[in-house]
């Protein structure tokens, strides 16, 4: 029996909201709405964008795999959550939590990729205007996309890796709703402080890395930008810069918050506010800040809407 409670668990409880039963209907409406609409959001501005070869260039490249990844971490995690409102059991295998935990992770970390690679297309764009085609082209749009899957990939299997070194001998309960390392790392009985290194290495080097380069060309941006003498073109884009680096200080302020913090292993229901935020907060409201405030999207939306009438 003790041999059992050492060995690596085959199944997880996940508890999810499950606290709030009084609450059980609304969540699952409120979280319902929520998939659907990122679903179809950025589902819809990735087929547009692959159909409509005028918006095939660097910034929407990049734009139409952001909203590819948003809707990649929203799919692995919500629809086993909606089930689980339901659930009688809410038991998620062994392989389930690993390929969750992948596609999240995968998402994620491309996700940072892709922000600091628009932030640079935006300054080129801005602070760079008569160079822009010299410095991103499309050779380079597709290395740098390409990248971010593979750091992605990477960063995944690292610590999918050394989840294997830890062994289950308390509850196999975790409480959360979705299978995140750090809820497993409190069921485990080995000590999971290389895991934990591991995060504090791979994933800080991966956001301080990501998080400078947006910093930087967002600063260079703001002050190309309050140099202008042109007052329309001014607000024009600080309207837009602003909405952007407002959706880039939730998504990393999240992260920085749930995996880089102190003694992030030892506080259990703090982590779901703010995983809410990164996994479904964010990807909900990235189409609308990326392409519902950008006139050649909505102008391609209406030609598309138009042809189709």
């Amino acid at each position: 029996m003790a041999e059992d409670n050492y060995s690596l668990t085959t199944e997880f409880i996940l508890v999810g909201f499950s606290d709030h039963p009084d609450l059980k209907t609304l969540l699952f409406l409120v979280f319902s709405a929520i998939y659907l609409v990122t679903t179809v959001g950025n589902l819809g501005l990735v087929a547009l964008i692959y159909m409509e070869p005028r918006l095939h260039t660097p910034m929407y490249i990049f734009l139409g795999n952001l909203a590819l990844m948003d809707s990649c971490c929203s799919c692995a995690i919500t629809p086993k959550m909606l089930e689980n409102f339901f659930s009688v059991n809410r038991r998620i295998s062994l392989y389930e939590c690993m390929a969750q935990f992948y596609f999240l992770c995968l998402a994620e970390t491309a996700d940072c990729f892709l922000l600091a690679a628009m932030a640079y297309d935006r300054y080129v764009a801005i602070c760079n205007p008569l160079q822009y085609h010299t410095m991103m082209s499309k050779k380079l749009c597709v290395q740098m996309t390409t990248g971010a899957y593979i750091a992605g990939n990477i960063h995944s299997m690292i610590h999918i890796g050394f989840l294997f070194r830890l062994t289950v001998c308390r509850s196999h309960t975790i409480k959360h709703f979705f299978c995140d390392v750090l809820p497993l790392y409190r069921l485990s009985c080995a000590d999971p402080y290389i895991n934990e290194l591991m995060i504090l290495i791979f994933s800080g080097s991966v956001q301080t890395f990501t998080i400078t380069i947006v910093l930087i060309s967002y600063f260079c941006i703001l002050y190309t930008i309050f140099t202008m003498k042109s007052k329309e073109g001014r607000s024009k884009a600080l309207s837009t810069c602003a909405s952007h680096f407002l959706s880039v200080s939730i998504f990393y302020g999240s992260l920085l918050y749930m995996y880089i913090r102190p003694s992030s292993v030892n506080e259990a229901y703090k982590d779901i506010p703010v995983a809410i935020c990164y996994t479904l907060i964010i990807p909900l409201l990235n189409p609308f800040i990326y392409s519902l405030r950008n006139k050649e999207v909505i102008n391609v939306m209406k030609r598309t809407i138009e042809r189709q009438l």
